[in-house]
C-alpha cells in the first residue's frame, strides 16, 4: 500500500539593507526527512529572498513530484501571503505601476502566482520570532539559519 507523503515547509528570507546582501533558507519535513536549501545574493532585498525562499522550496518540491499530495508552506512574510489577494489587479494592469514600470520582483511573483494556482499548495502565514509550539520552533530555525548566512557572509 503506497500511503501519500506529508510536506510541510518553513521558509524565511533575511537582508542587511545596509550591505544589500541577502540570504534565504527553507526547512522541508517529507515524512520522516529533514531537508534544508539555502543559498544568498550579493546584491538583493529582504522582500526579494522572502520570495526566493518559498520558490526554491516549491521548486524542490515540484522536481521531486511532490505536488500530488498536501503541501502545508509556513511563512512569516505578510509580502508573500498578499501576492493571492494582489493578484487580480496585478494581472489586470499586467503587473505594471501607476507609472508603468514593472513591479517590484516581478519575476518572482509571476513564478509564485503559477503555484498559487496549485490546489494542494497551503500558505500559512505564522507570526515571526515565535517561541510557543514546535511548528514555531521550525518558523525560528529557518529564520536563524537565514540570518546566519549574512553574517558569515560579512564576517
Amino acid at each position: 500500500m503506497d500511503r501519500k507523503k506529508s510536506v510541510t515547509v518553513y521558509t524565511d528570507g533575511s537582508c542587511n539593507p545596509l550591505h544589500r546582501i541577502g540570504s534565504w533558507a527553507a526547512i522541508l519535513l517529507i515524512d520522516d526527512k529533514k531537508l534544508l536549501l539555502t543559498g544568498k545574493d550579493p546584491d538583493t532585498t529582504h522582500q526579494r529572498m522572502e520570495l526566493t525562499a518559498v520558490l526554491k522550496a516549491l521548486e524542490y518540491v515540484d522536481d521531486n513530484h511532490l505536488l500530488k499530495q498536501p503541501v502545508l508552506l509556513y511563512t512569516d512574510s505578510q509580502y508573500v501571503i498578499n501576492q493571492q489577494k494582489r493578484r487580480a489587479k496585478l494581472e489586470s494592469k499586467s503587473y505594471l505601476t501607476r507609472s508603468g514600470q514593472p513591479i517590484r520582483n516581478v519575476d518572482l511573483v509571476k513564478k509564485l502566482i503559477r503555484y498559487l494556482d496549485n490546489p494542494v499548495i497551503e500558505f500559512i502565514k505564522v507570526a515571526a520570532h515565535q517561541k510557543i509550539s514546535e511548528s514555531a520552533n521550525v518558523n525560528r530555525e529557518v529564520d536563524k539559519i537565514a540570518r546566519r548566512i549574512i553574517r558569515e557572509h560579512l564576517h
